[in-house]
């Protein structure tokens, strides 16, 4: 595995009247990055928070803003997120947009660039863009809501990007989203994933930094 394993608590999972308390509580467990889960309403069953709230988060931490855009057109809010402080955009392969064009926007922009696919995605839909990106993201439940369980067939496909990333001598993240915890976690690391986002077992957790520790192993 190319790159050391990485935890980022979904901030979906914190509360949403604090924000700035779950952003402490990441600090505090010693991580360096925080997942921002963008939802629209049209692309998953869900909203959560716009542009508005990273622009307010980001003065008050040093966080690594990963940034996941679960949007119909995200090729529209890309600029307004790099603006508002992200460091990571992360964009559907099933949305509509064009997704080379969108890529290269976002790397124009000064931030990392990464590719999702749903549990049900053919991973040949993101290989054209695997030289583009910085992180590809399995997500290993249908988007749109928490606390949702793993499902297990996308470890086949953790394994095809992995061995991909291989082949092609490629060092992009691979990151996993979804019913991760210490379970899990060991199932998507052996297939191949370094970068876990975690929601659920991490800010329901009493004890943050032992969750941690549960999810690297």
């Amino acid at each position: 595995m190319p790159n050391p394993v990485l935890i980022a608590p979904s901030l979906l999972a914190a509360d949403h009247g604090n924000f700035s308390a779950g952003i402490s509580v990441i600090e505090a467990a010693g991580l360096n990055w925080v997942h921002l889960d963008i939802m629209d309403g049209h692309f998953v069953p869900n909203i959560s928070f716009g542009p508005q709230v990273l622009s307010d988060l980001r003065p008050r931490t040093k966080l690594f803003f990963d940034t996941h855009l679960m949007l119909l057109h995200p090729d529209r809010y890309i600029e307004a997120f790099a603006r508002a402080g992200a460091q990571r955009i992360t964009v559907h392969v099933e949305a509509d947009h064009d997704v080379a064009r969108t890529l290269a926007k976002i790397r124009e922009l000064g931030c990392a660039a990464g590719i999702a696919l749903n549990p049900d995605a053919d991973p040949s839909a993101v290989i054209p863009h695997l030289h583009s990106v910085d992180l590809v993201l399995c997500m290993t439940v249908f988007p749109g809501f928490g606390g949702q369980s793993f499902i297990p067939s996308v470890l086949e496909t953790i394994r095809k990007i992995d061995q991909e990333r291989t082949a092609r001598k490629l060092t992009y993240r691979i990151e996993v989203d979804g019913g991760i915890n210490a379970e899990t976690s060991k199932l998507c690391r052996t297939a191949g994933a370094d970068t876990l986002v975690a929601g659920t077992s991490f800010f329901k957790s009493a004890d943050p930094s032992a969750a941690v520790r549960a999810l690297i192993g």
